[in-house]
């Protein structure tokens, strides 16, 4: 099949090499990093295996794939899909992202509902342009409109690929697990650094708390990802203190290798988050509820001042936002 993937990170990198290294016909679609992709291809390392692809690498699309494929930020989602969404009407895409409905604000974009969600519980890394190491593996969830024409696609590319029942769901499970990268993104340490601080472990674990409540408070009957499930998601919002062993056991998962987790990521690349999909999104949907998320509005602002400043926050000032007892 002719693939197009737009958007040539972390997630959109490894995909790329992924559905080379089956026999798709992949184009690449990126902006700053397209010179060097032309140049040296992407290579992928890590957990999914070592794979070098050679994609055709544009700057936008002329032509209608069979398929496309959306692995930006939420934030960088109309962005990169304006210049393409000529070639792109009526075309099946998913929308690889975290946060709340972003297939939705895809569809709103491409003018059509043939849009379907991905989540991937798999960690990424993009170590340099067109440089991709995964972690830690795991699942692909898909869901949504056109979700059995993904899963089909994605299975025969990835470990573990299936369809969501609920795909609203499983990014609510999701974003309980995302409610974590905020501490080491203002931080500016790894998971695994933030795992071994009992202060930074119990400010991740009250955002995670704040946002299994939220999560259940919604209605929305939660999907499992990967581990993470209603039971999961229930001990998460019983108290900070069975958060915080939710927490640690996930960071304990990831190994050895330094996890930054995505906003992060962003942080070290100069480049706007989407901390407002994620902890902003818990906060908001609290406010809508009539709760409260005052940890996760706090490290929203903290993100933001990182991003302004350039100078990560001092632990102490994080660990104010949730004290120890």
């Amino acid at each position: 099949m002719r693939i197009a993937v737009l958007g040539a990170g972390a997630i959109g990198g490894c995909l790329a090499a992924r559905l080379d290294s089956v026999g798709h016909e992949v184009t690449v679609v990126a902006r700053s990093s397209a010179p060097v992709l032309r140049e040296r291809g992407v290579r992928l390392e890590g957990a999914f295996g070592d794979h070098l692809a050679h994609p055709q690498v544009v700057d936008a699309l002329s032509t209608a794939p069979d398929a496309a494929i959306l692995a930006t930020k939420t934030i960088d989602a109309a962005a990169a899909l304006s210049p393409s969404t000529a070639a792109l009407r009526d075309v099946p895409t998913i929308a690889v992202q975290n946060g709340l409905d972003a297939h939705g604000r895809v569809a709103r974009i491409l003018g059509h509902a043939r849009v379907a969600a991905g989540l991937g519980t798999w960690a990424a890394n993009a170590l340099e342009p067109g440089v991709v190491r995964v972690t830690a593996s795991g699942e692909t969830v898909v869901g949504g409109p056109e979700a059995e024409r993904f899963a089909a696609l994605l299975d025969g590319a990835l470990p573990h690929v299936r369809r969501a029942a609920s795909i609203e769901g499983a990014q609510w499970a999701k974003l309980c697990v995302n409610a974590a990268n905020a501490v080491p993104a203002a931080a500016g340490l790894s998971m695994q650094e933030v795992g071994a601080s009992p202060a930074l472990l119990r400010v991740t674990a009250a955002a995670m708390h704040e946002a299994a409540a939220v999560a259940l408070a919604t209605g929305v009957e939660i999907e499992r990802v990967g581990a993470v499930g209603p039971e999961t998601i229930g001990t998460l919002a019983a108290s900070i203190d069975d958060a915080g062993a939710v927490a640690a056991a996930m960071i304990a998962g990831f190994g050895d290798v330094p996890n930054l987790g995505s906003t992060q990521q962003s942080i070290r690349k100069g480049q706007p988050t989407e901390v407002d999909d994620l902890a902003g999104a818990i906060a908001r949907e609290a406010t809508r509820l009539g709760l409260a998320a005052p940890v996760n509005a706090a490290l929203v602002t903290l993100v933001h001042e990182v991003e302004r400043t350039g100078a990560f926050v001092a632990p102490e000032r994080i660990a104010a936002l949730a004290p120890l007892p």
